[in-house]
């Protein structure tokens, strides 16, 4: 009992007159306590009456940009009408391997499909789905100039599955084809392939992408 009130009145001496208050006991009570108990006493009521301190704040990395390149080679058909003497519309459909570099890289390597309508006039619409090696998948929209004077292309990123959902940001290229034979087999590469990527808040199963 002599104990525990010492304990007490020590926390309260201490945080009105700070570090340097003396502690204050009975007469009773010093007689029972050796100097050494005295002290630890004073030690813990002072841990006691301190502020607490919590974990230090910490930013997620859902919050932050995270920048990439690569490369992209495909493969596929390619179906036109005439427009006119000098334009013709397309629809085409490409599958191929793309490889991502640079520590924001949402993975290392997709197999990408694309579908899109073009128009050598006015250039390009079309969708596309990143598939990583554990069938995770990244949804996007594409669309540019894609005409024989122009030929940027941007995608926008609308989310995805598993580790992606949630994802959005953005990417360009330019496409350069490197076979269009006359059956509509046609083969290409995208040139300075780059974007940036935002994690989605709650991924899903598979965890953040790295």
């Amino acid at each position: 009992m002599g104990a525990r009130w010492h304990f007490e009145r020590a926390c309260t001496v201490a945080g009105r007159s700070g570090a340097g208050a003396r502690t204050v006991t009975p007469a009773s009570t010093a007689g029972r306590l050796s100097g050494r108990l005295a002290a630890v006493a004073l030690a813990m009521s002072a841990a006691a009456c301190g502020p607490a301190t919590g974990p230090a704040a910490t930013v997620s990395p859902s919050t932050e940009w995270r920048e990439f390149e690569g490369s992209w080679n495909a493969a596929g058909t390619r179906q036109s009408i005439p427009l006119g003497a000098d334009r013709r519309g397309s629809v085409i459909h490409l599958g191929g391997t793309m490889l991502l570099a640079g520590p924001g890289r949402p993975g290392v390597g997709f197999r990408v499909e694309l579908i899109a309508l073009t128009d050598s006039a006015t250039g390009l619409v079309g969708r596309s789905v990143w598939t990583d090696e554990a069938g995770h998948q990244v949804f996007s929209e594409l669309q540019g100039e894609g005409t024989v004077a122009q030929n940027r292309i941007t995608g926008s990123i609308l989310g995805g599955t598993g580790r992606y959902a949630g994802a959005s940001g953005s990417y360009e290229f330019a496409w350069q084809y490197v076979l269009e034979a006359e059956d509509g087999s046609i083969q290409g590469r995208a040139v300075g392939l780059r974007g940036r990527v935002k994690p989605g808040t709650n991924p899903g199963p598979g965890g953040t992408p790295q």
